[in-house]
């Protein structure tokens, strides 16, 4: 990627990056994909016109979490920048990370009391309404604000879920990240306490620990909300930001936290708007179009209802998807490029290894070989199979914002 910086050239050209969520998949249907099923008449009218081909987000075989698939699309090398999710998650509801600081995702549970023992009858507490969760940690908040030395600072975030950051007063150590998620993944069972590796992760594990009880008991009277569950412990990565890498001035547009922290880390400004429908998200793109030179457009549905295994509300979402493709492709970007950050199948409801769709258009394509921008139709495509990382250079090339190399 040295190279790729070494040979960046400014002009006006901008660049359109959908990310489709979990777009790629597998025969759910009359040995159709999602893809396949859907009627996509503006889609397919474009993949003709397009460079197409399928990208790995990390390697072979490897099944990438959202952040790995998402760093590799921006061009950083998923195997060397590992972001926690605590750290994706406190980014996306706007905090603002220091080198002292340890964040961590929470999930607000319920649990029973049997025979002394904390048992987990449901890891999201039913998934209560955002509203309640800000309740809870204003609540809270009032009565947690410091343990042992570390500050204490939570955040909502949507339904179940919120954001608890120890702050310390001297730089901390990444040895955190070796501390265990307290979430058991399955209901049953008791909440695993933290253990972790090296002095100072101990001393954070003994902390959480603590929050935990003080949670437990504050909320103890609390239904269906009277516990938590703590996953993510992380401390926020030194990378280069998206402007020095690319030479670009870049928006993200997403509705769900964590993809705004991902973007928010390597330094995208996050574009605040009313509403979650795709519709929302693209009105947004319109107002902020021509304030930057690259746009992220984050859809987070077609891997909601890949994890759900509901192919036919897949299906709706891509198709709804290509009703608006008109209104994208009127911002006339000199480069629009469609693809997933990962393939979620819904025979198999969670992400998995399978090469994702990519669709580049310029006016610099060979163009003309694939008939639908489906998985099997991509094959053919002039883009063949690369690694994920290799897209942003092909963007910025089809943009023409690279010089160029030697001679």
């Amino acid at each position: 990627m040295e190279l790729v910086t070494s040979l960046l050239k400014k002009n006006e050209n901008k660049i359109l990056l959908v990310v489709l969520d979990g777009l790629g998949d597998l025969p759910c249907k009359d040995g159709k994909t999602p893809l396949e099923l859907a009627n996509t008449p503006n889609l397919d009218k474009l993949v003709k016109e397009s460079a197409t081909g399928r990208h790995i987000p990390v390697e072979f075989g490897i099944t990438p979490g959202s952040g790995p698939g998402h760093l590799g699309i921006f061009g950083y090398e998923p195997k060397k920048y590992t972001i926690g999710r605590g750290v994706l998650e406190a980014l996306g509801v706007g905090l603002e990370l220091k080198e002292t600081d340890v964040a961590i995702r929470g999930n607000f549970a319920t649990v029973e009391y049997k025979n002394g023992e904390v048992v987990v009858i449901d890891r999201r507490a039913g998934r209560i309404p955002t509203e309640e969760n800000k309740k809870l940690i204003a609540y809270l908040s009032e009565h947690i604000k410091k343990i042992d030395d570390a500050e204490v600072i939570l955040h909502s975030g949507m339904e179940h879920r919120f954001v608890v950051v120890f702050r310390f007063p001297y730089p901390v150590s990444e040895e955190v990240e070796t501390i265990n998620d307290t979430d058991p993944q399955v209901v049953g069972k008791s909440p695993l306490e933290p253990v972790g590796k090296g002095e100072f992760a101990e001393k954070v594990a003994k902390i959480a620990k603590k929050f935990v009880e003080k949670v437990a008991e504050l909320l103890k009277d609390n239904k269906p909300a009277n516990y938590a569950l703590l996953r993510g412990f992380s401390v926020k990565p030194k990378m280069p930001t998206f402007e020095e890498k690319y030479g670009l001035k870049s928006a993200c547009i997403a509705t769900y936290p964590m993809y705004k922290g991902l973007a928010s880390l390597v330094g995208m400004e996050l574009i605040k708007f009313e509403g979650a429908t795709i519709k929302d998200e693209i009105e947004t793109l319109k107002k902020v179009w021509k304030d930057f030179d690259f746009v992220f457009l984050h859809i987070k549905k077609t891997d909601s209802y890949g994890e759900d295994g509901n192919y036919e509300a897949k299906v709706k979402i891509i198709e709804e998807f290509d009703s608006y493709l008109p209104e994208l492709l009127s911002l006339k970007p000199a480069v629009l490029c469609i693809t997933g950050d990962h393939s979620t199948p819904c025979k198999m409801k969670s992400h998995s290894w399978h090469p994702v769709p990519v669709l580049i258009k310029s006016p610099y394509v060979l163009g003309g070989l694939s008939e639908r921008f489906t998985e099997r139709e991509v094959i053919k495509g002039e883009l063949g199979m690369f690694y994920a990382i290799h897209l942003m250079p092909m963007l910025l090339a089809h943009a023409g914002r690279l010089k160029k190399f030697g001679a």
